[in-house]
């Protein structure tokens, strides 16, 4: 029985998925990773899918996000059917539309973390000018300003983080993608990326789809799947959202 979570807002939904499946071949086993999952991420929203190692939810953001495709089922993002697109296709839509926040960072060793953050600007064809000040309002944005000329090496996990997030940042993408963003890290620097991610969402009016089994993510998200085993087993606002949303709506004095 597939998981139908559909969302209360009449907007279109950033992100849509029906009925997506997805196993994996191993010698003659095959292991069914994704149970025919239907749901809405809302645009502008932090939304955190939640649950164990192995649950399934990092393949439901790398098939959400178009790095991998579903054996069965629909994925729209931003309108688009992303498996009637060319692979040239959706590398573009990637590279215009979306950023990548991953465990691991990503980062190049012999790049400082302005050119890091530079460097996918010039793949979308800025300007270097104009490259060189998103990178630089990106990174002070998250806190790095002074740190801008260092490179990996020289910098803690959670400024890595933080290098990789600005990297995101700087791409203005409509859609931001994380996936464990601070299981890597101690608990400040993990708050530190927290609040960051809510402040892009908040801020830019970014779609930031988090995948984690970090329980400080949740007082943070607007929204909350839990999945278990392939499946979407609840979807629910964090009580916390619930408070800044009725606040939100109160007329000021």
């Amino acid at each position: 029985m597939s998981a139908v979570l559909q969302s209360s807002s009449t907007a279109t939904p950033a992100l849509q998925a029906r009925n997506v499946r997805k196993s994996f071949v191993s010698g003659r086993v095959e292991s069914t990773v994704l149970h025919d999952l239907t749901l809405d991420v809302r645009a502008g929203e932090l939304t955190l899918i939640s649950g164990p190692s192995g649950c399934g939810k990092s393949t439901l953001l790398a098939i959400l996000s178009g790095l991998q495709p579903a054996d069965a089922g629909d994925v729209r993002a931003l309108g688009h059917e992303l498996s009637g697109l060319s692979m040239r296709a959706l590398e573009h839509f990637r590279l215009q539309h979306t950023g990548f926040v991953f465990q691991g960072f990503n980062l190049f060793p012999a790049l400082s973390a302005l050119e890091q953050v530079e460097l996918p600007l010039s793949y979308m064809g800025l300007a270097k000018g104009m490259a060189r000040q998103r990178a630089i309002e990106s990174l002070e944005e998250v806190g790095l300003g002074p740190r801008m000329q260092l490179r990996p090496a020289e910098l803690s996990g959670g400024e890595k983080q933080r290098v990789a997030i600005a990297r995101a940042l700087a791409k203005q993408p409509e859609l931001l993608f994380a996936d464990e963003p601070t299981s890597a890290l101690d608990a400040a620097n993990g708050q530190i990326v927290i609040d960051i991610l809510h402040r892009i969402a908040r801020n830019h009016g970014t779609t930031v789809l988090c995948v984690s089994h970090d329980p400080r993510l949740v007082g943070h998200a607007d929204r909350v799947l839990a999945m278990e085993d392939g499946r979407i087993l609840s979807d629910h606002v964090p009580a916390a959202s619930q408070v800044a949303a009725s606040e939100a709506k109160e007329p000021s004095a």
